[in-house]
């Protein structure tokens, strides 16, 4: 009881430093910082509502953070004046098809029971640059480029920017800004025999016609597979034994939007209710011995960690992100 009061009273705290005057000094230079431009007072007024709400609620989520209520921290960021329905609304994007086909990544007596205690693919050269994909639900090509990113560095040695441009355009499977689903984009690198680098193909963010050129190609794919559905061991396994791995998850709640650093666990994230994709690119145990996922987004470097978010990970699958795993064979 008294652990509850504190948390109350330094919450209360907390909210009273945003007074109107604070308010209204980081409403001004957060509209400098993100190059924020309104149609009039009328939807400032709105934005300004929202960012404010936003804003308290993340102060709110600090304060029980420090006291160890939470292992993760929030911070305001270019999202601010969103609410999370907008948010999956424009920025999510992916689309599960309802015939899809299953090809398992291992046999379950072929999994391998001693895993490294961290992998980061970062740090072996095979994850390029955070992308932004804007006010389109291209997710699905941003961690499908990501994965055949890795796999070209893998095999070749050479880290080059894929074109999600490429599949957003190409991908008749799927629909563009409209969302899809990341074995579309690898079957059609496959029959398409390759994907254009972003230089030849570079990102604009809306549908176009497709204009794959082959002069620009600089990868290929010769199949997926994907992971054995909600086993995180198995997941493991294949970011250990393959490399950055397409996940998909449950992006909707107000604290992955604002997430910043720390391991991320929140009990209302779904793991059946999945509409965003990503990528896998290692795991690890941070000191208080909480273990994670490493994940790539493609927010901005303005969202989460520089664009990371390290999620909880043997904590029941959480987010769902064992669910819809899957790889690229280069």
């Amino acid at each position: 009881m008294l652990s509850f009061v504190c948390v109350v009273l330094l919450a209360a705290s907390a909210l009273g430093h945003l007074d109107e005057a604070s308010l209204d000094a980081q409403w001004e230079q957060w509209k400098i910082t993100h190059r924020k431009e309104y149609n009039g007072l009328d939807e400032e007024g709105i934005r300004r509502a929202i960012w404010e709400k936003n804003m308290r609620m993340i102060e709110a989520h600090n304060q029980e953070a420090a006291l160890g209520i939470h292992s993760y921290e929030m911070g305001m960021n270019h999202l601010g004046d969103m609410t999370s329905e907008e948010v999956v609304e424009k920025m999510t994007g992916l689309q599960i098809p309802n015939n899809r086909e299953r090809s398992f990544t291992m046999a379950l007596d072929d999994k391998v029971s001693r895993i490294p205690k961290s992998v980061d693919y970062r740090k072996k050269g095979m994850v390029t640059p955070v992308k932004n994909q804007g006010s389109c639900g291209s997710c699905w090509a941003f961690s499908s480029a990501g994965a055949l990113e890795g796999q070209l560095a893998k095999q070749t040695g050479q880290l080059v920017d894929l074109s999600p441009q490429n599949l957003v355009d190409c991908v008749t499977e799927n629909d563009g800004c409209g969302g899809g689903y990341m074995t579309n984009a690898f079957k059609y690198v496959q029959e398409n025999e390759g994907i254009d680098s972003e230089v030849a193909y570079p990102y604009v963010g809306e549908n176009q016609p497709c204009r794959y050129n082959s002069s620009g190609m600089a990868a290929q794919c010769r199949g997926y597979k994907e992971v054995p559905e909600g086993d995180e061991h198995a997941l493991a396994v294949a970011l250990f034994k393959v490399g950055p791995v397409s996940v998909g998850i449950d992006a909707t709640q107000s604290s992955f939007q604002f997430y910043q650093r720390g391991v991320y666990y929140d009990r209302n994230c779904n793991k059946e209710d999945i509409n965003h994709a990503v990528l896998a690119v290692g795991y690890g145990v941070n000191t208080k011995g909480k273990k994670f996922w490493i994940v790539k987004n493609s927010w901005s470097e303005s969202w989460g960690n520089k664009g990371y978010i390290l999620m909880a990970r043997n904590r029941g699958n959480l987010c769902g992100i064992a669910n819809l795993a899957s790889y690229p064979i280069v």
